[in-house]
């Protein structure tokens, strides 16, 4: 039973975020405190976070599906950090820099976020797999709008409808 609630509450309207920041440090000490204080994370989250990016970067480049499509992060921690299952989307208004998850030396701009947190160390390559077949298998014109977006209720409703 409680794997269907989690597999249908993967969204939350209170943890979307559109983002003003302009730096990683930033987006991820923002929304990290809100999660925080909204008792999603532990103290440590915040902490976790960068040091993960840092050793293991999440950036994907997604000019690979379509040239249209903006650059994705998908910035995770261990399981410890996090209270429970949930993706939380993160529109950047400023595109900032990320280093690739498959040739860290590479460095690009990154427009969205998909910041996973899994309460099981399990089922972090099984949210990462759903992220990536939503753009996959999301139809280009619907997917494109949606990367535009700057409404927390438009990019929350979308997910709801499209994930």
């Amino acid at each position: 039973m409680s794997d269907k609630i989690a597999e249908t509450s993967l969204f939350d309207r209170d943890t979307v975020y559109v983002s003003d920041a302009t730096s990683r440090a930033d987006v991820f000490k923002s929304v990290a405190e809100d999660l925080y204080k909204k008792g999603h994370v532990t103290k440590d989250f915040l902490k976790n976070l960068n040091e993960r990016e840092d050793k293991y970067p999440t950036g994907i480049d997604l000019s690979v599906v379509s040239p249209e499509y903006p650059n994705v992060a998908i910035p995770h921690t261990e399981a410890e950090f996090v209270k429970e299952r949930k993706v939380v989307p993160i529109k950047l208004k400023n595109p900032i820099s990320f280093n690739n998850m498959i040739d860290p030396s590479q460095e690009f701009e990154v427009s969205f976020l998909f910041m996973i947190l899994n309460n099981d160390p399990e089922g972090q390559s099984n949210v990462l797999a759903q992220i990536m077949d939503f753009i996959n298998k999301t139809p280009q014109n619907q997917l494109l709008t949606f990367f535009k977006s700057t409404s927390v209720d438009a990019i929350y409703s979308f997910l709801q409808s499209k994930f």
